[in-house]
């Protein structure tokens, strides 16, 4: 089978081929259009920009992710879209253009959940994959959320922030002191050389950090995101809020902040909270498989935090390639050969949705 697939749920429009044989996948393409250098002039995603370039690129991406799968769209047996959740305007770009798409060469439709396509990039791995039922994380910079996969269709989420998301925190503190948009590549940085500053060590910084005397100070005190109520769930507005304060301090004392060990701080608790979350659903969901997902599963401090956390407890992690971290058109295919399985097709009434539509339970 031949999918090709379409993402436009924010800043990138993607379009994919994927082959699929016995379960198995294989990326023939995956086209991304990305406007991060329109909306960092902005310090954010502007949504009526980003449809309008939604608009201008997914002709021109689906011939060339064609073009380098070596296919003609004859030989495409299902045509998948991300209709929900996302931003309302640039969603409605690609599941418009996939359903005219699909009607008009009369192939298959499917409708894909945004959250269900980061998890999905997971199964695209050449080596094993996560079984159902199994425990997910995505954290992206709209969503963080802790999901319970039953099987590759059926998701429940057990845990979610009541606010902000942790990308979206980072791209907020992350230009305040200066990493332009979007900042997880340069918090993620800078963060590393505050933990070896710290630390004084280069390669097991994050372990030692906490019995640093930068930590220990409490120069820098900063609140846990982990909500301390008995739930899976996080605030990070509490821990964004604190830390514009911390620097509004140091602005009116006329000093300059360290900003290296600020962002070593600041992702420390940010990490340490969704280490915490993540380790009680495995305690909760014994023998299930972790899967850890969205563009924030890119940060090499919450990877190796969050393998370290599914080694104690014994069970796999599964966490993308960086380059299937992001919104792509692959990881929709994957999520979509799945719901094509389960007999959950779209015809030309499919309309997107910005909500998401993940059931909530325990």
């Amino acid at each position: 089978m031949n999918i090709l697939a379409f993402e436009s749920s924010c800043d990138e429009t993607s379009a994919a081929v994927v082959s699929v044989t016995d379960d198995r996948f294989v990326i023939k393409s995956n086209i991304i259009a990305s406007q991060v250098d329109i909306h960092r002039l902005y310090g954010g995603v502007v949504p009526e920009i980003a449809s309008r370039a939604h608009i201008e690129s997914i002709s021109s991406i689906t011939y060339e992710a064609l073009e380098v799968a070596g296919m003609a769209l004859s030989d495409i047996d299902l045509v998948c879209t991300t209709a929900n959740p996302g931003l309302i305007g640039a969603l409605l770009v690609g599941v418009n253009f996939a359903k005219a798409l699909a009607v008009s060469n009369n192939i298959p439709l499917v409708a894909v959940d945004h959250i269900k396509g980061h998890i999905a990039s997971a199964y695209l791995s050449e080596g094993d994959v996560p079984k159902p039922p199994f425990v997910a994380l995505a954290a992206s910079g709209g969503h963080t959320a802790i999901y319970k996969m039953e099987s590759y269709t059926d998701i429940r989420m057990i845990g979610t922030t009541l606010d902000d998301a942790i990308g979206e925190s980072f791209d907020k503190i992350g230009r305040m002191i200066g990493i332009p948009y979007p900042a997880g590549r340069g918090f993620d940085e800078l963060s590393r050389e505050g933990f070896i500053e710290a630390t004084g060590d280069p390669e097991s910084f994050y372990s030692k950090y906490r019995k640093s005397a930068a930590y220990k100070s409490g120069e820098m005190t900063l609140p846990s995101p982990a909500l301390r109520d008995g739930s899976l769930n996080f605030s990070f507005s509490g821990l964004k809020t604190a830390a514009i304060n911390l620097l509004h301090r140091y602005e009116q004392k006329g000093t300059e902040i360290p900003r290296a060990l600020f962002a070593a701080r600041y992702t420390y608790e940010a990490v340490e909270a969704v280490a915490q979350k993540i380790d009680a659903a495995l305690e909760a969901n014994p023998g299930c498989d972790f899967v850890m997902a969205g563009g924030v599963a890119a940060n090499s401090h919450l990877r190796k935090r969050l393998t370290e956390v599914a080694a104690r407890r014994g069970v796999r992690i599964f966490i993308p390639p960086v380059s299937l971290c992001g919104d792509n058109g692959a990881m929709i295919a994957a999520a979509g050969y799945y719901e094509y399985r389960n007999g959950n097709f779209a015809d030309s009434s499919l309309n997107a949705s910005a909500l998401d539509s993940i059931v909530t339970g325990g």
